[in-house]
């Protein structure tokens, strides 16, 4: 089948590879030249695990080509529409305007039968203020939304845990459903659940899923909080709680927090939304759950400030991570950034290291020092904080050879990533983030 892919950014990059790797002839779209040149060069603008090998081998392969030129997309029987909805400037509220654009450009492209996908998170309501104008050109808007983890985009792409498809009522609808089954032949065979919903109900799925995932992260951090002034271990805690079937240990991990480019704008815009439908107090909740996710940063620097004697002036501290999160390079809204500035703001000399995000940490903020080895900058550190848990680490750093490196035997483990019980026993002084 051809596909179109509007959106070239992380969403959509990933999305035309991988519908392309499972045999689609796809065009991907955008107005970014640079990004463009390097997709077709079979280069990833950003690190995603897998991502540049299916991008050179649909490249190569002549199925997957990039242009930004908006009528490339005519003769495609599927258009997605991938582009970003960043958070308001001047608010909490989604920004549709690249949104609102991609389908202004892509309307005069449209033929009947066409099928218009929107991957984008969006508010709810969105696609129903712009099936009308799909409609008339003959075309059917569908809201097929993502759910991309970063790290594992191209798994979750090709082998998703489930399919959702937000179709408009009647034959249109049916059939536009049938034509995504058919996208997604290879996870539709195997058996992967296929959701045929209305528009709002798609458009809920994801925001909701990413409303869930936030507030668990924020209730084991609230724990932590408790936990701090208990003497109760949070681990332990979340260990317990963790085994019971309807909670399950995945995502109770306490530490600073969550950021990236989805959760944090994501709770945000749904607050703002419910207040615009007259609902805030259906998900005020969340407006509390951003607040503790914050206040966990403060936390981090506290425990530095304290494991330093009260201040942090002067004293050189190795930043180990600047990536919101493992296995990605993506440092929006990155919780690692933030406490490294914070601390940068009180006077000390920070070191920052990272496996990818160096240059992306660089251009925001560039008064930080950053190098690419780690054990470089541990060399002579007063503390080392903990911030991203990459493997080289959390499982790849021994305390006995960063004994070797470093000038003090402070270290804050803002992921609770490490082995307390080792440092401690090869001498250091060891803070988690609601640990004894």
């Amino acid at each position: 089948m051809r596909v179109s892919v509007i959106g070239c950014g992380y969403l959509g990059a990933v999305h035309a590879a991988a519908m392309a790797s499972i045999g689609h002839d796809v065009i991907g779209i955008d107005v970014d030249r640079r990004k463009i040149d390097a997709l077709s060069a079979g280069q990833a603008p950003f690190f995603e695990p897998g991502l540049e090998q299916i991008l050179t081998e649909g490249v190569e392969s002549g199925r997957l080509s990039f242009t930004t030129d908006i009528a490339a997309a005519e003769g495609a029987a599927v258009h997605f529409i991938g582009v970003g909805t960043p958070q308001q400037q001047s608010g909490y509220a989604a920004d549709l305007t690249y949104v609102n654009a991609a389908f202004e450009n892509l309307l005069p492209h449209l033929r009947e039968g066409d099928i218009v996908a929107g991957k984008s998170t969006v508010p709810v309501g969105t696609a129903a203020t712009l099936a009308p104008k799909v409609a008339a050109t003959g075309a059917t808007l569908v809201w097929n939304p993502e759910f991309l983890r970063e790290g594992w985009a191209v798994q979750d792409t090709v082998d998703p845990d489930r399919l959702v498809a937000g179709v408009p009522e009647g034959p249109d609808g049916e059939r536009a459903a049938e034509i995504l089954r058919n996208v997604y032949h290879p996870a539709v065979a195997k058996g992967t659940p296929f959701i045929v919903t209305d528009y709002a109900t798609a458009e809920l799925v994801k925001v909701s899923a990413n409303a869930f995932l936030a507030t668990k992260i924020s209730f084991i951090n609230a724990m932590a909080e408790i936990a701090e002034v208990t003497g109760a271990d949070v681990t332990l805690l979340a260990d317990a709680i963790g085994y019971d079937v309807r909670i399950g240990r995945r995502f109770l991990g306490a530490g600073i927090g969550f950021g990236g480019g989805c959760l944090p704008k994501d709770i945000r815009a749904f607050a703002a939304r419910a207040e615009e439908l007259g609902r805030r107090e259906s998900v005020s909740f969340l407006r509390e759950v951003d607040a503790i996710n914050l206040r966990r940063r403060d936390r981090a620097v506290q425990l530095v400030v304290d494991g330093l004697g009260g201040s942090v002036f002067g004293k050189k501290i190795a930043v180990l991570g600047a990536a919101f999160k493992p296995h990605s390079d993506d440092v929006r809204d990155s919780p690692a950034l933030d406490v490294a500035v914070r601390l940068n703001g009180l006077g000390a000399d920070i070191v920052v290291t990272d496996p990818q995000a160096i240059d992306n940490a660089r251009r925001l903020h560039p008064q930080l020092t950053y190098v690419a080895d780690r054990d470089e900058a541990l060399r002579d550190a007063d503390a080392v904080l903990l911030v991203t848990e990459w493997d080289e680490y959390r499982r790849e750093m021994a305390p006995e050879h960063v004994n070797t490196l470093t000038h003090g035997r402070v270290v804050v483990d803002g992921r609770n990533g490490l082995d307390a019980a080792a440092w401690r026993a090869a001498g250091w002084t060891y803070y988690g983030m609601g640990r004894p």
